[in-house]
């Protein structure tokens, strides 16, 4: 697998009336986002609200995945804490030549790397053909990756463990691994991470700043002038007044009232806060109508 690199977002899930997945408009909104700039999406993260959505729906979208102009430009996420279910879906994922996935370690459950580098290695021993990134966010999972775990687990399985997904912003300072991608979680990063080695990002607001993120990206690739980082590090900061996945859903609703659906116990933004998120990206120029026009 050649290194996961440049703009990823963490992919919304888009949900019907009565809270069922609306798999088309999901796969849509993933490509959409790719058009926008992005050179992938990973779905299933906790953005995509995934350790709410059935296991019936995830396979359903994964057929319709397949499907996609942009198949392989999608990184998949499990969103489960059962290590059977996990590999389960991994099989299915790989039945429809899906092999890139993005794991976080079960919640809940209180561990340390021991445990965290057996549970990966029973993951590689079953899905040998797997590529995993990992998922460092110790704020949903309560389990913090270490420098050396991930070092030990790429020296374990260095075919396997490709890469990390760095939310805890523990590791992407530090790490320094041959041939492994290593991306923060927030566009606040994005520039400090690439000048430090790092391949790029995968966040949640890039749902909304893919262009941005993109011309910042292209611009370091490129040695050309950053005109556009200040703006992305605004725009990422304005949402992070306010929880991540009910921002963006109440954002993207003034567009289609169907991103107002959210699973319990996920919510929208208060009317007070979702008109104090406006008005501040407002004060950025940051519309809806500059996303199309960007």
């Amino acid at each position: 697998m050649k290194k996961v690199k440049g703009i990823y977002a963490a992919g919304m899930s888009i949900f019907n009336e009565n809270l069922s997945l609306n798999v088309l408009k999901t796969v849509t909104h993933a490509e959409v986002l790719i058009d926008q700039g992005c050179h992938g999406v990973a779905v299933f993260g906790s953005t995509g609200q995934a350790q709410l959505i059935s296991v019936s729906e995830k396979i359903a979208l994964l057929n319709q995945l397949s499907k996609s102009k942009y198949r392989d430009k999608y990184l998949i996420g499990t969103g489960l804490n059962s290590l059977s279910e996990t590999i389960n879906l991994m099989k299915v994922a790989s039945s429809l030549n899906f092999n890139d996935f993005l794991i976080m370690p079960p919640a809940y459950y209180k561990y340390g790397d021991k445990e965290v580098i057996e549970f990966y290695s029973r993951v590689v021993e079953v899905m040998p053909d797997s590529k995993i990134i990992l998922y460092n966010f110790e704020k949903l999972c309560g389990y913090k990756f270490s420098v050396e775990c991930v070092e030990e687990l790429v020296k374990k399985f260095p075919e396997q463990i490709v890469g990390v997904k760095d939310s805890s912003y523990n590791l992407y300072e530090h790490l320094k691994i041959e041939n492994f991608s290593i991306l923060p979680g927030s566009e606040t990063k994005l520039l400090k991470g690439l000048e430090l080695g790092c391949t790029g990002i995968i966040t949640a607001t890039c749902n909304v700043t893919a262009g941005l993120s993109r011309k910042v990206y292209d611009d370091f690739i490129d040695k050309k002038e950053q005109t556009a980082n200040k703006m992305l590090c605004n725009v990422r900061n304005t949402f992070e007044k306010f929880n991540l996945i009910s921002g963006l859903h109440s954002f993207m609703s003034y567009e289609d009232k169907i991103y107002q659906n959210v699973l319990p116990p996920v919510s929208l933004l208060s009317e007070k806060d979702k008109k104090q998120l406006i008005e501040d990206l407002n004060k950025l120029n940051f519309t809806l109508k500059s996303l199309k026009t960007a």
